[in-house]
């Protein structure tokens, strides 16, 4: 497994998962398709082996290059059904639910609101899928929350390819240390699906912000957090879709 650079030196990440042929998981900001493949070269692979795309979930900073490394590779593309209508716009899906006055601030930015080319994914995944067949000792598992249609990537070797079901603080400039993205869908779902993907026991967690992280550190952090959310839905603060009540 190795990490590709999109932006900054952790800001925003994709991944290349090693086997007898590669998948690359994720696909940058919009613009980001030849430093894309070009990551792909550095790792002594060439990109016309490519053999899948992963697209973790329909973010713009996720999705935004995926028909451009398609153009640029021949391999298709795979996506969950839930997350098909922004990713057929081009756009995702609105309004943002920050997570904090991080995510708050970077809402405004005209960079998240902006649209890209359409993505029509030519394999729509629906459950858990194994990637054996494409030539990874790896799966990819339904990880609702963040998105409705968010997935995360888990290889034998126990390298679990996370999206934003967590990230490293202020995206990625902290590494190391587990934080909540700048916004989920549903706060009480990406838990779930987080704490879910920590009983499969990873060895690593990486993220599309940040560096790895341990995933004993992020178990101690997805603790505090589910006190934190549980405090918050017993006194009415937690809404729909992860949506948090200015406090009374």
């Amino acid at each position: 497994m190795r990490a590709i650079p999109v932006a900054g030196r952790h800001s925003i990440n994709a991944y290349l998962l090693l086997g007898s042929r590669p998948v690359l998981v994720d696909a940058g900001v919009p613009g980001s398709g030849h430093r894309i493949v070009e990551g792909i070269a550095q790792h002594g692979v060439d990109p016309a082996d490519l053999a899948l795309i992963v697209l973790t979930h329909a973010h713009i900073d996720h999705f935004g290059a995926a028909a451009h490394v398609r153009r640029l590779t021949g391999a298709p593309i795979a996506a969950h059904r839930a997350d098909l209508e922004p990713y057929r716009a081009g756009r995702a899906r609105e309004p943002y639910l920050p997570t904090g006055p991080f995510g708050a601030l970077l809402s405004r930015l005209p960079a998240l609101h902006r649209t890209t080319h359409a993505v029509e994914p030519d394999l729509i995944l629906d459950g858990p899928q194994r990637l054996d067949d494409l030539g990874v000792a790896a799966r990819v598992m339904p990880t609702p929350g963040h998105t409705a249609g968010s997935v995360s990537v888990l290889t034998d070797d126990g390298d679990l390819v996370a999206g934003d079901l967590i990230a490293s603080s202020f995206m990625g400039s902290i590494t190391g240390r587990p934080a909540n993205p700048p916004f989920h869908d549903d706060r009480l779902a990406n838990l779930a699906s987080l704490r879910a993907m920590l009983a499969l026991k990873p060895v690593s967690l990486h993220v599309g912000h940040g560096g790895s992280l341990d995933p004993g550190r992020v178990a101690w952090w997805a603790d505090r957090e589910q006190r934190r959310l549980d405090r918050l839905v017993a006194h009415g603060r937690l809404r729909h879709r992860g949506e948090v009540r200015p406090a009374e």
